[in-house]
């Protein structure tokens, strides 16, 4: 798998037409880099730069707009981290499954989130969240994040 979150911020493509488009590769390297930068990283300021001032929430567990879910992160214990598994893109929708661990609860959750990107920022956003299963716990026997059980 690429190292999207470690790569330099990517050319936006389209800036002749004065519309600001990118492509899906671009896409998932700046969500994944925006990912980073907010959740591993901490840097709210650095952040900014990456989700739209109209950045549009439909988690039901975050207050509405970017600063909802900022100030959510803030909340958080300094020990969250994101980890991605896959990444998958078509224009503009970016789907990620990963997992948020030392999240403060007993289980890391594990997360299906869906991202519209508008003019190379995060726009939009929805997921789906649930808490990473154990080994006793798992019906399938299966792993639901990589390829082992958390500890």
């Amino acid at each position: 798998m690429k190292d999207y979150m470690n790569t330099p911020t990517v050319p936006i493509t389209g800036a002749l037409t004065g519309i600001m488009k990118t492509t899906a590769e671009e896409n998932k390297a700046v969500v994944l880099k925006a990912f980073n930068t907010l959740f591993n990283k901490r840097d709210y300021e650095a952040a900014a730069r990456f989700w739209s001032e109209n950045y549009i929430q439909h988690s039901s567990h975050i207050e509405p707009g970017r600063d909802g879910l900022f100030n959510l992160v803030r909340s958080l214990p300094d020990t969250l981290r994101y980890e991605n598994a896959v990444i998958v893109a078509d224009g503009d929708y970016v789907i990620l499954h990963g997992r948020f661990s030392g999240n403060g609860q007993p289980a890391a959750l594990i997360a299906a989130d869906i991202v519209r990107m508008e003019s190379g920022r995060l726009a939009e956003h929805w997921d789906v969240l649930q808490d990473e299963a154990t080994e006793a716990q798992s019906k399938s026997g299966l792993p639901m994040f990589g390829d082992r059980f958390p500890a």
